[in-house]
């Protein structure tokens, strides 16, 4: 074989190839035997010209493993439209796509960026009833959690257990993350028990994955719940979950609890990194705790342990807060000296201080300095200047700088938006949203969101809805508080129809929604009038053992009693009386 794939190698064409292999096509060389020989071709164009001669030329039978390594192989080249006709030349030799076609097709497509393809054809794998395995699925469910896609993540996880494969652990830890970021906290907590059910333990991943997301969602009590479950099921601790409890610690006010946990991690086995002493500067400084804090970072230099932007950044706002102003400027040098770059977030900090002193123009300088340097001018960066100027009175100065992110040249449209967003200008952040969709420059799923936000807060319900339908055009799905807000904009221009029709696309779709979602699909039933849809909106919700059944019949009895049903508010109310 060896010496054949040798020989195949020197071709340059199809002819040369076809004259080579001509020497063996009455040798009786088995199917096993060719598929082999194509699997180790490395050249894309090669192996379809091999493909060819074993089905055309030699007359082999057509093999699903032959087809499934020449996708393999153009897909490796990144062939798109030469895989696609791949599949759709075996389905015309009368071959069916297995698992392996599928988990091939899907995998490259969806790793590659191609992600609406990769579920086209989950879709047609599903239409040809060909099982998927845990691997494929575990994939589809990671990339959407990386592109942001927490809808489809979920879609696919209700798909995974339709098709009755088990989750494992990695699945899980995936999903705990996917509801988190999608701030479905109770269905993240939830799968905690799904898994034991299974025989799924959690591990320190599920567990600091969880506590993270409650972090970032300014949930420190449930945090903390968090860790005491984890220290019972003595489950060991890892460096991110110390960072991520000190900072905890923190946030409670409870410093000697996090001072604890910090010089405690040695004697655990876990070495405290750069992120470690950072948070704890930061925990002191917040504690007012000043001297602590200086002690810490002049004994980070002493040991020798690695400082980093984020070291400095905390200890300016320090020096700031002790008002000395000079000594946080001076930092700068020092970072500089170091080798270690300022970012956005320096320069914010010492425009903050000097703002605070009342060197505005200090403050003004630097920023001018910096938009003029090419530094990149951030939504923190721009946003400070901002307020600087406001708090001097200097209100001029500031809507000029709002007025600018009109038709901004040195920052990218979406920051511009999120600067406009944060400012609360609805009509600029508006204007600059069209203009970004229609140039195709809005590409994160968390503008759209934003904007929505921004919108609906200030009851700008048609613009809502214009944004929602730009955001489904660009083929992102929605999140749950997205979906509430839609369908509040969808409620309050009377449109219930384009409203019912979101809350069940997104529900076939498999989008897992809060309670609060389906008890306002109830009261859109009620305003139209439909007692009909709302009763059986209503039992369905009943029987799902995930909704807050107390709440559902509240929510129920009300919409009854404002349309002067008392009969069936009652009856509402007396099936609830009657399960406790």
């Amino acid at each position: 074989m060896d010496n054949l794939l040798s020989s195949i190698s020197q071709t340059t064409t199809q002819e040369q190839l076809c004259t080579l292999l001509s020497l063996y096509k009455g040798r009786q060389l088995s199917i096993r035997f060719m598929v082999s020989l194509l699997s180790r071709e490395p050249d894309w164009q090669r192996s379809l010209a091999l493909l060819d001669w074993i089905v055309e030329e030699a007359l082999y039978t057509p093999s699903v493993f032959a087809y499934n390594v020449a996708i393999r192989n153009v897909l490796r080249a990144k062939q798109w439209v030469l895989a696609t006709g791949l599949v759709d030349e075996m389905r015309q030799r009368g071959l069916s796509p297995d698992r392996f076609t599928y988990s091939t097709l899907i995998t490259h497509f969806g790793k590659n960026g191609l992600f609406d393809s990769a579920l086209s054809w989950l879709q047609q794998m599903e239409q040809d009833h060909v099982s998927g395995d845990l691997v494929l699925y575990s994939n589809l469910i990671e990339l959407s959690r990386k592109l942001g896609d927490y809808s489809k993540a979920m879609s696919l996880f209700s798909r995974l257990k339709r098709a009755g494969i088990v989750p494992d652990l990695v699945a899980y830890n995936s999903m705990i993350n996917v509801f988190g970021k999608a701030r479905l906290f109770k269905e993240a907590r939830q799968l905690f028990h799904e898994m034991r059910t299974n025989g799924v333990f959690p591990d320190t991943v599920s567990y600091s994955t969880l506590l993270s997301i409650f972090v970032e969602n300014q949930r420190f009590l449930e945090g903390l719940s968090i860790f005491s479950e984890m220290n019972e099921t003595r489950c060991p601790l890892d460096l991110t979950t110390c960072n991520i409890m000190i900072d905890v610690y923190g946030r409670l006010d409870m410093v000697r609890e996090a001072d604890w946990l910090f010089w405690s991690m040695r004697k655990m086995g876990i070495e405290p990194s750069v992120v470690s002493y950072n948070t704890l500067s930061r925990v002191y400084g917040e504690a007012e705790l000043f001297g602590e804090a200086i002690h810490l970072f002049r004994l980070m230099q002493r040991k020798d342990i690695e400082q980093n932007v984020v070291t400095y950044n905390t200890m300016m706002k320090i020096y700031g807060k002790t008002l000395e102003h000079e000594k946080a400027t001076n930092l700068i040098q020092e970072m500089k000296s170091k080798g270690i770059e300022p970012n956005a977030v320096t320069y914010s900090t010492i425009i903050s201080i000097w703002g605070k002193a009342g060197k505005l123009d200090r403050a003004a300088m630097l920023f001018q300095k910096l938009r003029s340097s090419g530094v990149e001018i951030d939504l923190v960066l721009y946003q400070t200047m901002i307020v600087a100027y406001e708090k001097a009175g200097l209100v001029g100065h500031a809507k000029r700088l709002l007025h600018e992110l009109k038709r901004p040249d040195n920052i990218p449209r979406e920051t511009a938006i999120s600067i406009l967003i944060g400012a609360g200008r609805i009509e600029e952040a508006t204007w600059v949203f069209r203009q970004a969709f229609d140039a195709g420059e809005v590409k994160t799923i968390s503008v759209f969101g934003s904007m929505i936000d921004l919108l609906s807060r200030n009851k700008k319900h048609g613009n809502v809805i214009e944004v929602f339908e730009k955001m489904r055009a660009s083929g992102y799905f929605p999140d749950s508080s997205m979906i509430a807000l839609v369908l509040n904009a969808y409620g309050k221009l009377r449109e219930f129809e384009k409203a019912e029709t979101i809350y069940k696309e997104m529900q076939e779709e498999g989008c897992v929604f809060p309670d609060e979602v389906h008890f306002q699909m109830l009261n859109l039933y009620g305003a139209r009038g439909d007692l009909m849809a709302l009763e059986s909106l209503f039992e369905s919700l009943d029987s799902d053992p995930n909704i807050d059944k107390k709440e559902l019949h509240i929510v129920t009895a009300g919409i009854y009693e404002r349309k002067n049903r008392t009969d069936d508010a009652s009856r509402i109310m007396n099936r609830i009386r009657r399960s406790l």
